[in-house]
């Protein structure tokens, strides 16, 4: 039986790292889409800390993590993860990110390859040069002005809203509450992603990789091709596809993805190529 979920906090650079941890044994990192936090893995941690260490920290710039000016990077989070797991002792890891999230886990395989067990991408952007360029203008998701009068949280939500489930309320709750984080800027974690050269760091993945795709999601369901067609040095490169499933993916298909977890690791983490 896994260990019941603690709290706690380690000193890095950029300040406390705050972080949520369950069970024992061989290390899983999580990673959560921007704007959110650990929390958008309660529902997945249980259900992998019976056999694993299951660690979900806020990046640095969310949650309770020391906050961090922009312009940020898919790299400044990754230095935030290792900067984590160098505290916690962990030498080799196995990351699992969402969103945003999966960019940094890529990023952590591609710099740090003797380090990561095996990757799984979960709704992860392909940031080619025409995702930069589309991207590089004013606005965009989750880019609101705050307002006195509360409005920009009915205009976060119906950002959202339309990539949820539907009713959708307790989740979005979850996602508001993180959005408005003391000092998180919503849409810095999307600015993030269009300024990472995803093209020059994919090669570099040798760890076996699981490709996730949401196939209501249309910022990523897209997605799935061209990162596959470019993990040339990856190991194996899988895919499960969730027919269901939306940006909310994590929250609401928990048990599907644990499973699908456990058993790529058990086919395959153990491989490298010759």
């Amino acid at each position: 039986m896994a260990s019941g979920l603690r709290l706690g906090y380690v000193d890095s650079s950029f300040g406390q790292l705050h972080y949520a941890q369950q069970g024992s044994g061989e290390t899983i990192l999580l990673l959560h889409q921007a704007p959110r936090s650990w929390d958008e893995f309660r529902e997945l941690i249980p259900l992998l800390a019976d056999n694993f260490r299951v660690v979900a920290m806020d990046m640095p710039g969310y949650g309770n993590s020391a906050p961090v000016p922009g312009p940020q990077t898919i790299e400044t989070y990754a230095r935030g993860a290792w900067e984590l797991l160098d505290a916690l002792g962990v030498d080799r890891v196995t990351v699992i990110g969402h969103h945003t999230g999966a960019a940094v886990a890529l990023e952590m395989a591609a710099s740090r390859p003797e380090r990561v067990h095996a990757a799984v991408l979960s709704s992860c952007p392909w940031t080619d040069r025409n995702y930069r360029e589309g991207h590089s203008g004013p606005g965009g998701i989750d880019c609101v002005d705050r307002a006195a009068d509360g409005s920009h949280l009915t205009r976060l939500w119906e950002m959202r809203r339309p990539y949820y489930p539907e009713p959708g309320t307790a989740l979005l709750d979850r996602f508001i509450r993180d959005a408005l984080a003391y000092r998180v800027d919503p849409a810095e974690g999307h600015k993030a992603c269009a300024r990472y050269v995803m093209e020059a760091r994919i090669g570099s993945v040798t760890a076996p990789v699981l490709l996730i795709g949401a196939q209501k999601d249309p910022f990523s369901m897209p997605n799935v091709a061209p990162l596959r067609a470019h993990l040339t040095g990856a190991a194996v490169v899988e895919t499960e596809i969730v027919e269901s499933g939306t940006v909310a993916l994590v929250e609401e298909h928990a048990p599907q993805i644990a499973n699908a977890v456990r058993m790529f690791l058990k086919n395959y983490a153990g491989r490298r190529p010759v």
